[in-house]
């Protein structure tokens, strides 16, 4: 992953995506994305992973329709299923030096 981090604003993230700071908040409150810093509301700052997140967890929302509960538990998911793709790519990896290695060796 990248050094690099991008964060935006809770008005940006309102404006850019089109929608309100009462749903924003409720994406926070149900642990979906975590404000990077701010501790009030409108000094709120997020990292471009939450922001990530926050969009699939507000597409989800509008898209299928379903409570902020059921979101978080897919949002919590998708996440770990990630993490797993990542480790499982760093262990491949890890395994084919390991074998170019022991290759090389004979």
């Amino acid at each position: 992953m990248s050094d690099i981090e991008l964060e935006v604003s809770l008005q940006e993230l309102c404006v850019q995506e089109g929608i309100t700071e009462t749903m924003l908040i409720e994406v926070v409150e149900y642990g979906i994305a975590e404000p990077l810093a701010g501790n009030d509301v409108n000094d709120w700052i997020f990292e471009l992973n939450s922001v990530y997140w926050m969009k699939k967890a507000i597409r989800l929302y509008h898209d299928l329709d379903i409570d902020w509960v059921s979101i978080a538990i897919v949002i919590d998911l998708l996440q770990q299923k990630d993490a797993l793709l990542k480790e499982n790519e760093r262990l491949k990896q890890q395994l084919d030096r390991f074998v170019n290695n022991v290759t090389d060796l004979h």
